[in-house]
């Protein structure tokens, strides 16, 4: 549980940063350059790399070398793995609402609803 608590901490914080989110939702479109996925994004070409380097760390992308050219592509597993942690927090959650609901109405005053 631990290892998977670390890999599911890796997933959230590549996605804490909106350079990192647009570059995951272009890779989303599927494969593109670094050039590509990374357009439009106005910082450093250093600041670029360790934005890529925190996705590549989580196993959010994976980067195919060709020559000068560094093509990168999502993996999904570990967002879908952070996409099941969060709908099991989901069903938790609403279920202790439904709870507090139920329980709420059941103490509601009759008169109050006149």
């Amino acid at each position: 549980m631990v290892n998977d608590l670390a890999e599911l901490d890796r997933s959230f914080t590549a996605l804490a940063h909106p350079i990192r989110r647009a570059i995951v939702e272009r890779l989303a479109e599927g494969p593109a350059t670094v050039g590509e996925a990374t357009r439009g994004a106005n910082v450093s070409k250093p600041a670029i790399s360790r934005h890529l380097r925190v996705l590549e760390d989580a196993g959010v992308i994976v980067r195919t070398v060709e020559g000068r050219t560094h093509r990168l592509r999502l993996e999904p597993g570990p967002l879908e793995e952070a996409t099941d942690w969060m709908a099991r927090q989901r069903r938790l959650w609403d279920g202790k609402f439904d709870a507090v609901e139920r329980y709420l109405q059941a103490r509601r005053d009759p008169r109050e609803e006149r």
